[in-house]
């Protein structure tokens, strides 16, 4: 197992597409504007001095109490935007069709990659109107399918969301993590797979995934010490059949200085059992790693660290083999490089590069099948994927069916291999491969009810306001013409390393056969071009991310895609912040936008739930240097009265545990309260779902009304029939 990047912001690239397209919701108030009835219950805004600057928040009341809990007003405000929301968004013309034809790209099945251990195979599958995805297991890769666990079986309202799985090493005995309504809150079961019979042991606090002992007694697992604390993690070892409480401590987050703050530790370890590689995170981009002889621990009791690497400003991540750490890493190579590192003696002076650093091409990742290393790359925003051997040695390419983003789920015991691959236009599909003889056969497909090849499909560069020149996927329609009245939604991200690659979304098509374009830009401080281009987009230097975003929406306008009354743009998370800021910077550039459980009170946000893990990647206002660039940007503080803002729509989930839905519910009121434009025609929006959280385990039924939502208001205010 590798590690595991840091709870930020925003969510793997495959979960942003999710929050940032599919899992948004609107909401629209009508009549009299929320915000100047909010502003008479409270029409003293809060005052206070930052750094000799004097700022007045006119809706801090909306953060709820002094920890951020809702309170009765908080909750009667917000039922009364959503009431507003239902009523408007519930009666636009074509709804019932729409949602009809969202109903059936949404309701068709879904298969994950398998997981394998021996001869038994585990996969999520979701069928038809299945709220949640189902755990099967086949023994054989053909074998027939037996149901393992069913989230909707056990929960009627289809909140319960398998959130992991981690079979042990002979696939006899299963850990996995549940929660419920998004909260993330994870907790660890485990499960005798041959019964089905789940066992006593049940693990609370944010469990993450689990890494098995070779004999199946027990597991290495990360929680947190107290689940109201995001700064708590602890990585802890259980022996199956003792209670959580006897669980032995093993390393726990630093309590004082700036790295109390951060992710904290987390740990992998190898097939054998004999070593532990220990990471923690000391920013949104580096890490520290230690070796630890797990042999040594259970015999002496010692847990001893051994240092890898420390105090470098770069991540590092990769699997391990017997005695030898296969590492990836940035340091002194933004695209990434691997180097075999012997455990026995670990420190850097040994290490031996076996895959050195490409300039035109970014490691995201490494696996191992037997005897061979698979290096997934990064080029110009699309995947591609070399076979080595384990000495370095090139051993060729795996062949893709294009330009897209695939992910290869593998086991070091053999070169059997599943290929998960999919692009715009090349719904999901899953190959079985082996990696030594290059034979495949597709063991999953997607039978989506469109027709991709319909779509058109291409990579643009333009340049930015300082001349960078950044990439962008242009999807639409074959054929149309560039007459600049095509109705443009425009997404993008730019943050935390996390790329924006070509996706399949079925939901997108309706959009696509209207005559809409779709955009997705590869903006700075995401990791399409490696950690240069990360660092480019973080702290001082985030205003290119928006200055890349609004030069996306320039180019689209100045090459005849569209112009602004048709252009909207969406994003979520960071993603939230990005639409946030632009909706702000240039107003006048978009008609709408979907701004989906955003940070947008830049001077506060690092107050509230895990926050201050972003702190490495956005600054904090505490800061003085920081706080000026914070203030520049942040959306919250530079809504300007009498500005005619194009209409937004807020979302967010009250159950999130990253980001506050304080954010969203505050910069409502204030642009309700703010925009010169007509609140019938060009409304502010919010819906805060009750029942969700950040975006992850989503029911089927949520979800289906957020699409309907987000593509009947872009369609309404861009002026799709």
């Amino acid at each position: 197992m590798a590690v595991k990047f840091p709870d930020v912001c925003g969510i793997p690239v495959h979960l942003i597409v999710l929050a940032c397209v599919m899992n948004v919701a609107a909401a629209q108030p009508s009549g009299q504007k929320s915000g100047k009835s909010a502003e008479s219950q409270h029409d003293k805004p809060v005052k206070e001095t930052l750094h000799g600057v004097e700022l007045a928040d006119p809706f801090r009341w909306l953060e709820g109490d002094a920890d951020g809990h809702m309170t009765d007003e908080v909750a009667r405000w917000t039922d009364e935007q959503n009431a507003r929301t239902r009523r408007v968004l519930d009666e636009l013309p074509g709804r019932a069709k729409l949602e009809a034809r969202l109903r059936e790209l949404m309701e068709v099945r879904s298969v994950s990659a398998p997981e394998f251990r021996r001869n038994r195979y585990f996969y999520y599958k979701r069928e038809g109107a299945q709220n949640q995805s189902v755990l099967y297991v086949r023994e054989g890769f053909d074998g027939t399918p037996r149901v393992l666990i069913d989230p909707n079986a056990l929960e009627k309202d289809g909140l319960l969301t398998l959130a992991w799985i981690e079979p042990n090493h002979d696939g006899r005995l299963l850990a996995f993590g549940t929660y419920r309504a998004g909260d993330e809150n994870a907790v660890c079961h485990v499960l005798d797979v041959d019964s089905g019979k789940w066992l006593s042991d049940e693990i609370e606090g944010k469990v993450e995934e689990v890494n098995w002992l070779a004999d199946g007694s027990g597991f290495f697992y990360r929680r947190l010490g107290d689940v109201k604390n995001p700064y708590s993690g602890q990585v802890k070892y259980h022996k199956l059949g003792q209670h959580p409480r006897e669980d032995r401590l093993l390393f726990e987050q630093y309590k004082e200085g700036p790295l109390a703050t951060t992710w904290g530790p987390s740990a992998w370890i190898g097939r054998d059992g004999r070593w532990m590689v220990l990471s923690y995170w000391t920013s949104t981009k580096a890490n520290d790693l230690w070796a630890v002889d797990l042999d040594r621990w259970f015999r002496t009791g010692e847990f001893v660290r051994n240092e890898i690497i420390t105090g470098a400003d770069a991540h590092h991540s990769g699997p391990v083999l017997g005695d030898t750490l296969f590492l990836h890493t940035s340091l002194d190579a933004p695209n990434g490089r691997v180097f075999a590192v012997d455990l026995t003696r670990p420190s850097r002076e040994h290490w031996r590069e076996i895959v050195p650093e490409r300039k035109d091409a970014v490691i995201q990742g490494v696996s191992l099948a037997r005897g061979i290393l698979a290096v997934n790359y990064q080029q110009n925003a699309s995947t591609r994927i070399e076979l080595f051997d384990t000495g370095g040695k090139p051993l060729g390419p795996v062949e893709l069916p294009g330009i897209g983003t695939a992910g290869l789920s593998a086991s070091d015991e053999r070169t059997e291999a599943f290929l998960t691959f999919a692009s715009f236009n090349y719904p999901p599909t899953i190959f079985r491969v082996d990696l030594k003889t290059g034979e495949r056969s597709v063991w999953e497909k997607a039978d989506v009810p469109v027709d991709p090849s319909s779509v058109e499909v291409k990579q643009v560069f333009y340049p930015s306001k300082d001349g960078t020149r950044v990439s962008m996927f242009l999807v639409h329609r074959k054929g149309i013409s560039l007459d600049g009245n095509n109705p443009t939604l425009l997404t993008g991200y730019g943050g935390f390393g996390i790329g924006m690659t070509p996706h399949f979304d079925a939901t997108i098509f309706p959009w696509l056969e209207a005559g809409g374009v779709y955009a997705v830009a590869n903006l700075r401080g995401g990791n399409e071009y490696g950690e240069t281009w990360h660092e480019a987009g973080m702290l001082a230097k985030k205003q290119n991310v928006f200055d890349d975003f609004i030069a996306a929406g320039e180019y689209l306008v100045q090459n005849h895609y569209t112009r602004p009354e048709r252009l909207g743009i969406s994003g979520g998370s960071n993603g939230g912040l990005l639409v946030g800021v632009a909706v702000t910077q240039r107003p006048d550039l978009y008609s709408a936008a979907v701004c989906a459980v955003p940070l947008l009170d830049m001077l506060r946000y690092q107050r509230f739930l895990m926050a201050k893990y972003w702190v490495p990647e956005y600054g904090s206002s505490e800061d003085a240097e920081q706080f000026r660039y914070l203030l520049k940007y942040s959306p919250y503080q530079n809504v300007k009265p009498g500005v005619k803002y194009p209409a937004v729509l807020f979302t967010a989930g009250e159950n999130d545990s990253r980001v506050h839905p304080l954010h969203a519910r505050k910069m409502t009121a204030l642009m309700q309260s703010a925009t010169a434009s007509d609140p019938e025609k060009k409304p502010i929006l919010l819906w805060v779902d009750r029942e969700s959280g950040h975006g992850m385990g989503k029911p089927l039924k949520i979800r289906l009304r957020e699409v309907t939502d987000m593509r009947l208001f872009m369609m309404w205010q861009l002026g799709v029939q």
